[in-house]
């Protein structure tokens, strides 16, 4: 189950450093501290791409694990947060947004690109700038663009107060190929600003004719050939990775500003430097609020008063529902043990290379099985969270969801963890993964085939997300959840100890005022 979207923007989990050990977790955000994603994508791909040939997904994955990088700060988001930025953010606005000449229009309103390379377009002397963060396939995103943006062009930009800059923000866990359109655009961009805001355009206005598609390539490239790009310039771009890294850089600039969500407007005042950040596609009328008040010297008005936090989809009740058309995995696609209507359900966060998971496995699996799982006190449900650390576990854990395709995810589990010292660092991983199938008695083409593809990737990849939307950043880690409601344990225990936070959780009692709170 993917994170969900809320009535006005597309939300994305919060990303976070992670470690091997820690005592609790919250709802985090995070700033990142430098761009790793080229280093870290090169790590990956060295051990990885001969297996797997879509290199996007991969840098897909990579990237939400890089952009842990950094220094966690709490901050819960609302829809719609006013807030003045720190000395730092304002520093950053007031030396970012410097102005590379150019004198190429677009719809007769002038372009060109910032001094850190962000397309603008209006007033390079302009009172204000909104910068829009944005997902080429968010619907929210497209909404805002039919909508209320034609109507600020006009009132706002084209009369030189307000100056539009973009920067990217594909949510991958929502819009898996947003991220190839954003990589395309940046790779027009490479042949001036009025032909990126001309694929901007494109893409925003034709999101259904690519929403849709597996692998958007063809259309990217039909899209950039319409537009007049040199199609051997775009194409070497693409090819060179160029594209990925502005995404990149730019995704880690949105995440050090603590935004989540697209569509996130930060409003500018060029002046004083001062920064108001909004998230959603608000009416043009509350945009025209905002702008007005900002450009007669006043603040915007204060934020909305903020949501009560929910279970994510994935551990509600009825997203730990079985499901009747694969058996022993929920509806929401995770394989679990135990009673589906088991008294407490037991979420486990794993890194089959992180040595406190495998200790946590050797110490508590037996006892968990014996005293809680066949009992039918407790249902045990694993998920997976690689770390940035540990390169071949995304691997690892791929090798499990396709051994979980013929029925036997439990089996892989457990060897994975009894066998660690054998794959971990190993240069023959596929074939050392594979004996490990067929030992387990496994269909070999069947499990080659899935090892060599996306689909598995792809399970782990929103595994890390939902892991991230509830703020997990060490493993194991592991939710508790009874009801409407949760708690997180973090760290392996030894089996008595992780016997007795069981046990006291089945004697608590769950007021009726807690019963919608969230995990936190």
């Amino acid at each position: 189950m993917q994170p969900r979207e809320k009535s006005r923007g597309c939300i994305t989990s919060n990303k976070c450093e992670c470690a091997s050990s820690g005592d609790r977790i919250t709802r985090t955000t995070c700033r990142p501290a430098s761009d790793r994603k080229n280093q870290i994508v090169k790590q990956l791909e060295t051990q990885s791409s001969k297996r797997h040939g879509n290199r996007f997904w991969l840098a897909v994955l990579t990237l939400v694990i890089a952009s842990g990088v950094g220094t966690a700060t709490a901050a819960k988001r609302d829809s719609v947060d006013v807030a003045k930025t720190t000395a730092a953010s304002q520093t950053r606005a007031s030396s970012d947004e410097k102005i590379v000449a150019t004198s190429q229009t677009y719809q007769g309103i002038p372009t060109g690109f910032t001094a850190e390379g962000a397309p603008f377009r209006g007033n390079p002397g302009a009172a204000i700038a909104l910068v829009e963060y944005t997902d080429y396939l968010c619907p929210f995103c497209g909404g805002y663009f039919r909508d209320t943006l034609p109507a600020l062009m006009e009132k706002y930009v084209r009369s030189g107060q307000v100056r539009f800059i973009v920067q990217d923000f594909p949510l991958a866990s929502l819009h898996p190929t947003a991220p190839q359109g954003a990589f395309a655009a940046q790779c027009v961009a490479e042949q001036g600003a009025s032909k990126f805001w001309q694929m901007h355009d494109a893409l925003l206005g034709n999101q259904q004719q690519w929403a849709r598609l597996p692998d958007p390539t063809a259309f990217l490239s039909q899209t950039a050939r319409k537009i007049g790009v040199d199609m051997k310039q775009y194409e070497a771009c693409i090819a060179s990775g160029r594209g990925e890294a502005r995404v990149g850089k730019s995704i880690a600039t949105g995440q050090g500003l603590g935004f989540n969500a697209t569509p996130t407007f930060q409003f500018v005042n060029q002046a004083t430097g001062k920064t108001f950040s909004m998230s959603g596609a608000e009416s043009t009328e509350v945009f025209s609020l905002w702008l007005d008040s900002l450009l007669a010297g006043k603040e915007p008005p204060q934020a909305k008063s903020p949501e009560k936090p929910q279970l994510p989809p994935w551990a509600k009740t009825e997203g730990l529902m079985p499901d009747p058309a694969r058996p022993g995995y929920t509806v929401s696609g995770d394989p679990y043990k135990g009673n589906p209507n088991a008294k407490l359900v037991l979420v486990e966060f794993t890194d089959f290379e992180c040595p406190a998971c495998k200790r946590h496995a050797a110490d508590t699996t037996a006892m968990l099985q014996k005293d809680f799982i066949d009992t039918g006190k407790v249902l045990w449900i694993v998920k997976h969270f690689p770390l940035r650390m540990h390169p071949q576990a995304p691997i690892a854990a791929a090798a499990a969801e396709c051994a979980g395709q013929q029925g036997r995810f439990w089996s892989m589990h457990d060897v994975l963890f009894e066998r660690v010292d054998q794959w971990s660092g190993s240069g023959e991983i596929d074939r050392v993964f594979t004996d490990l199938a067929v030992n387990l008695g496994l269909d070999k083409p069947k499990f080659s085939t899935c090892l060599a593809g996306r689909h598995a990737l792809e399970e782990v990849l929103r595994d890390l997300y939902d892991g991230q939307s509830i703020g997990v950043k060490n493993v194991p880690a592991f939710a508790l959840l009874q009801g409407e409601s949760g708690t997180m344990v973090v760290g392996a225990r030894n089996a008595e100890q992780f016997a007795t936070v069981i046990r006291e959780r089945l004697e608590a009692t769950v007021p009726d005022s807690k019963k919608a709170q969230a995990v936190q």
